[in-house]
């Protein structure tokens, strides 16, 4: 789960990371308030969950009042990377004398978090990474030990050689270490952590993904969750307890286990085609979550095929057929779909599909075959394969 730039900084605030003076508006007349509060500049930074904001125009100096109320109309309703921005963030500007990257992100090969930071702040940490890869700094924390202050205290020394900086550094990267476990996070980053003039170390910015397994830890997190941004799609799958991430291509795929799921997809990129989504409905064998999760891949509109992969060991074969049953008679699905059933009841499922002409493939490779092919086939004629 994403949160925003104000959510996040009130998560830093709390936890004792200096962060700029701000507060959330969701019009003009509010970001003005705010900014005569101040009674200083401030920026006016639009809160979507997509980066480069600034690149696109979402992040405006404002001088005074006045100017925020412009760039906070213009910024509000401004569309970025398929995005509407709803609301802004209105923060104390800052004078900047140096800018440096902190983030954690966990690395599953090592089973770590890991540390990194850069001097090089400012641009996307990615930038950094392919442009100057000597500029950025690990460190991978044992998570049974946790981060102690001599490794935090060597991270700061490779972004400042003054030692206030330092040891300012260092306890920023001790509490954002214990804020990035104590939330369940899987990834916080400041970008940039800036200083400032009067020998300060700021988090100008903040970014805070947490993981969603951990969220019934933290149901005043989970409360932060921004509707709006979020596709309705994955919503719906979440409600109904169904794994879906939405992708490009034009082959929908059902499947019942991650691991699965991903050999599924994977073999229909060997033999040539696009999958459309993951989505798996679990170990559950209720008909209804085979329902759910075929109302959501046919209203995507890229969608020219659905595959339907299941192994049933504790999912049964039959269940999902009936799912597969009633998806066809309330759903009316105008593209065709192609089944592989097989393990528990799989005679009693393949019974039931006869009720809407649809038979099982009898392999993997073959039911990833029919599908890209199907997918191939102009819809008014692939309509006709069902």
């Amino acid at each position: 789960m994403k949160i925003h730039e104000y959510q996040a900084k009130d998560i830093f605030a709390a936890n004792g990371i200096p962060v700029p003076k701000g507060q959330m508006a969701a019009s003009a007349a509010e970001a003005v308030a705010i900014a005569e509060s101040f009674g200083r500049p401030v920026m006016i930074k639009a809160q979507v969950h997509v980066g480069g904001r600034g690149k696109a125009g979402g992040i405006q100096y404002a001088e005074n009042a006045e100017a925020a109320r412009v760039w906070a109309q213009k910024i509000i309703g401004m569309d970025i990377k398929g995005l509407t921005v709803k609301k802004v963030l209105v923060t104390e500007a800052a004078d900047i004398v140096s800018e440096s990257y902190v983030g954690i992100i966990i690395d599953r090969a090592q089973k770590k978090p890991v540390i990194m930071v850069s001097p090089a702040g400012g641009i996307d940490i990615e930038e950094v990474a392919a442009k100057t890869p000597e500029k950025i700094f690990k460190l991978a924390v044992d998570p049974i030990i946790g981060l102690k202050s001599y490794q935090a205290r060597d991270l700061a020394m490779k972004l400042y050689s003054d030692f206030n900086l330092v040891r300012q550094a260092t306890d920023i990267i001790m509490k954002l270490y214990d804020t990035y476990w104590k939330i369940d996070a899987s990834l916080v980053e400041i970008n940039p952590l800036i200083t400032t003039p009067n020998g300060k170390v700021v988090a100008l910015d903040a970014k805070i993904n947490i993981d969603d397994n951990g969220l019934y830890r933290h149901k005043e997190i989970e409360g932060l969750r921004d509707l709006d941004a979020e596709d309705p799609s994955e919503m719906e799958a979440r409600d109904g307890d169904l794994s879906f991430v939405k992708l490009s291509g034009n082959i929908g795929c059902i499947v019942n286990g991650a691991g699965l799921a991903m050999a599924t997809m994977d073999l229909v990129k060997f033999y040539g085609g696009d999958p459309a989504n993951f989505l798996d409905i679990g170990g559950s064998s209720n008909p209804q979550k085979v329902l759910t999760a075929m109302g959501i891949i046919l209203r995507d509109s890229n969608v020219r095929a659905i595959l339907i992969n299941i192994f049933g060991g504790i999912t049964r074969c039959d269940d999902v057929a009936n799912g597969i049953v009633m998806a066809y008679e309330q759903l009316k699905p105008e593209v065709p779909i192609v089944v592989r059933l097989t393990g528990t009841n799989e005679d009693k499922a393949k019974i039931i599909l006869k009720k809407v002409h649809l038979e099982s493939a009898d392999t993997l490779d073959n039911v990833v075959k029919k599908a890209i092919a199907l997918a191939e086939i102009e819809p008014a004629a692939a309509g006709g394969e069902k």
